[in-house]
């Protein structure tokens, strides 16, 4: 613990310089610096509150272990020894609380999210399981009270999606719906079934940090644009300027088509933002490719073709397979309330960094 108080009580002590140079005008002054260290100040505000209070209750610890040498009556030394026994409870779940809160923290983690949702194996139920899921992180988005702006999406005439793609803009979301990406399955009877018998069906999610143009360097060159008119269901053309637009980076291969705005500036601009997502994504999943241990801790971020979890309508009844979590509430979770499954899961993340760091 002592290698976590030195590091903690340097933290604190840039916690209390950040307050300082917020207060100075040459950095009001500056958008930039502001932004900086206004950021960094936020992220170190939970650790050193949690860091102040954790020297409380210690001092308060000390000071009550001091008043059993003296001469107490039994009633004072009875109080006493309560005290100390609460405090030191106290001490320990802070001490559990900093560890967590000094754990390698995901770079991306308070990104907005660039989401993926196509319909896989089952036709046309696989695409309404689609829908579903999209519905599902939508109003979780809403409860958290993020924005939600569909890029582009491929709807079937059964009322789903073969694809959509979508944006979140909140405080926190990757953090949060990281966990998502993977081939989610789903068992029950299709509403078209007279037989009534039991379907499964599969969606698979992708979920990316939205990048930013300074952390993915995208040359000019590099990328080759077509346009092409616009085409509704069935093919036909929606309209006759050429405002659809095809990117196509020749280093990687990756092809990224939008035709969902009238302009083609805007379709363009929506392009761009999906195809650095894309890239920022690929040379993320080599990099955890690499280091197989860094990926095994992180839950459910590896592997795309994993199947991730199952919703069973019949039993009412969410697993979720990479933890063997199971929760008799599909209702519920499907109308976007799955905190419960978010938080297992970050805790499971949570306890391999910290046996790995044990090692």
């Amino acid at each position: 613990m002592e290698d976590v108080l030195d590091r903690l009580q340097s933290l604190e002590a840039r916690y209390d310089k950040l307050n300082e140079l917020l207060s100075d005008p040459e950095v009001i002054n500056d958008t930039k610096k502001l932004r900086e260290y206004s950021k960094e100040q936020s992220d170190l505000e939970g650790v050193v509150q949690s860091y102040r209070q954790y020297k409380d209750v210690t001092e308060q610890l000390d000071d009550a272990k001091e008043m059993l040498e003296d001469n107490l009556d039994d009633d004072m030394y009875d109080m006493v020894k309560s005290e100390i026994s609460e405090l030191t409870n106290q001490k320990q779940e802070l001490e559990e609380r900093l560890k967590v809160l000094l754990l390698p923290k995901d770079p991306n983690d308070d990104k907005d999210v660039i989401m993926e949702i196509r319909g896989a194996a089952g036709g046309d139920e696989a695409a309404l399981f689609a829908g579903d899921l999209f519905r599902m992180y939508s109003r979780f988005a809403e409860s958290q009270g993020w924005k939600i702006d569909v890029m582009d999406s491929n709807s079937t005439g059964v009322g789903g999606y073969k694809e959509i793609i979508f944006m979140i803009n909140g405080q926190g979301a990757y953090s949060k719906l990281k966990y998502e990406n993977g081939a989610h399955r789903v068992q029950r009877v299709p509403e078209t079934e007279s037989g009534g018998r039991i379907h499964t069906s599969t969606a698979t999610v992708v979920v990316m940090p939205e990048a930013e143009e300074v952390e993915v360097d995208i040359h000019e060159k590099d990328i080759r644009v077509d346009t092409f008119a616009s085409s509704g269901p069935g093919g036909q053309s929606v309209n006759t300027t050429m405002s659809a637009v095809r990117l196509t980076h020749e280093p990687t291969g990756i092809v990224v088509s939008m035709q969902d705005e009238k302009s083609q500036i805007k379709n363009k601009e929506k392009a761009m933002k999906i195809l650095r997502a894309r890239i920022y994504d690929k040379f993320q999943q080599e990099a955890q490719a690499e280091h197989d241990e860094a990926r095994k801790s992180a839950v459910g971020t590896g592997d795309r073709s994993e199947r991730i979890r199952t919703y069973n309508f019949p039993q009412n009844r969410v697993t979720d397979h990479r933890i063997g979590l199971t929760i008799q509430k599909l209702d519920q979770i499907l109308q976007g309330k799955f905190d419960e499954i978010v938080d297992a899961l970050l805790i499971e993340e949570q306890t391999k960094k910290m046996e790995q760091i044990g090692e």
